[in-house]
């Protein structure tokens, strides 16, 4: 089956998915770029779980300030490389997560991963990080947070 270029073009950009799953993705659904959306990410979702047992020893400090100065964040984020820990994806995620401690205060790791995205509430903390592992192809633990406040 032939894919329409235009298509595979328009969701290669959107999600970062590689040329040959997008292609796969539109041949899946017949050409139906809302389905293939959905396709890619029960795929990649499906992806990132079974990633979850490589080792992950390279990865970021990530910290961010509130602009009133009186609350940060501190997380270790870890993936499988360097390289991969170079990408902006990952140190978006990164800011992303510590943006997430200091605006909802989790009690560890475990209920941050439960938690809405501030963002996008249809998503967990979870989900992106596991997004994110579709996207860039490598295992990402969070390792550990820590929120500062004044006054706390």
């Amino acid at each position: 089956m032939s894919v329409d270029i235009t298509l595979l073009k328009r969701l290669r950009n959107e999600t970062s998915a590689s040329i040959a799953d997008c292609r796969k993705a539109l041949e899946e659904t017949n050409s139906d770029y809302k389905k293939a959306l959905l396709w890619l990410q029960k795929h990649g979702i499906e992806k990132a779980e079974k990633k979850g047992d490589r080792k992950t020893s390279q990865g970021l400090i990530e910290c961010y300030i509130h602009q009133n100065g009186r609350v940060g964040a501190m997380i270790e984020i870890l993936c499988e490389t360097d390289f991969v820990a170079r990408t902006s994806e990952f140190k978006t995620l990164a800011h992303e997560i510590s943006m997430q401690v200091v605006a909802m205060n989790p009690k560890g790791v475990d209920s941050l991963l439960k938690q809405e995205y501030i963002r996008d509430s249809s998503k967990t903390i979870g989900s992106l990080i596991k997004e994110t592992i579709a996207k860039l192809g490598e295992n990402i633990v969070l390792k550990k947070i820590q929120r500062f406040e004044i006054g706390q």
